[in-house]
């Protein structure tokens, strides 16, 4: 699918575009994340968003349940982000949001706006995307078939700045997410663009949807934050910076997921 893709020159934030890199080892970009979600909190840093392609990884959020990951040999790495368990792999656009935040801050709407931009972003594509209550993300509703969720979305906030984001399935494997139970939900399915009969690329879906973020997440930040144009980041220097750092960082800023146990009782 080809588009005329124009970059907008009315936007609010950063953008750290790590495609031209390929899929990037998850924890690597964990760790520039959270490093620029220090700075970022301590208003140190400019309100960014990190884009790249993973590869092949679960994740497991919060909320994540013993069933949700029925093969206990899947090498699984436990998160602080809001959801389930997921996969992020080649052809998933990740857009990570960090992003400071005005109070009083809400959650539910800055998740929901979120998925507001998708959809329009999506448009471009032909491609009509919905919210459902009670489940975040963006999906694919038709009737007499199950829903799909084309976007996962699993959003932190700390410091009242936010961190982790959305993954936009492309071109990725659906049969990869049908290993774990995909956000724990047992009633639901996986969508890509390609199966949808998008023929596109990361770099096309990253051109239209990073600009519908900027301009919707500017109703929340601090405006004196707030800038006049989208800016590009040396993409370069920040990995250069996370590989400079990483000694000083931990080994891993996420382990590997064990389900809970219960305690015995006498």
């Amino acid at each position: 699918m080809r588009l005329h893709l124009q970059r907008t020159k009315v936007a609010h934030v950063h953008v750290l575009n790590l495609l031209n890199y390929g899929p990037i080892e998850y924890m690597r970009i964990d760790a520039l994340q959270r490093d620029l979600h220090d700075r970022v909190a301590r208003l140190e840093a400019p309100d960014t968003l990190i884009v790249w392609e993973s590869q092949p990884t679960y994740t497991a959020g919060r909320r994540t349940q013993p069933q949700d990951i029925p093969d206990s040999h899947i090498p699984v790495i436990a998160m602080d982000r809001g959801g389930s368990v997921t996969f992020h792999g080649p052809g998933q656009l990740v857009v990570y949001p960090i992003v400071k935040v005005k109070p009083p801050k809400d959650v539910v709407s800055f998740v929901r706006n979120t998925e507001l931009a998708i959809g329009r972003a999506m448009k471009h594509f032909g491609v009509v995307t919905q919210q459902i209550e009670g489940r975040s993300g963006a999906w694919i509703v038709r009737e007499g078939q199950i829903d799909r969720k084309l976007v996962a979305i699993g959003i932190k906030f700390a410091d009242d700045a936010t961190m982790h984001g959305m993954a936009l399935n492309v071109t990725t494997s659906i049969e990869d997410f049908m290993r774990v139970v995909p956000c724990g939900l047992d009633d639901a399915g996986v969508a890509s663009l390609q199966n949808e009969g998008v023929e596109t690329t990361l770099g096309e879906v990253e051109a239209i949807l990073v600009p519908e973020l900027a301009r919707t997440y500017a109703q929340f930040l601090i405006p004196e934050r707030i800038e006049a144009e989208l800016t590009y980041d040396d993409a370069a220097a920040a990995l250069a910076r996370i590989d400079h750092l990483s000694a000083s960082l931990p080994a891993k800023t996420g382990v590997a997921w064990k389900p809970p146990t219960t305690k015995e009782t006498n």
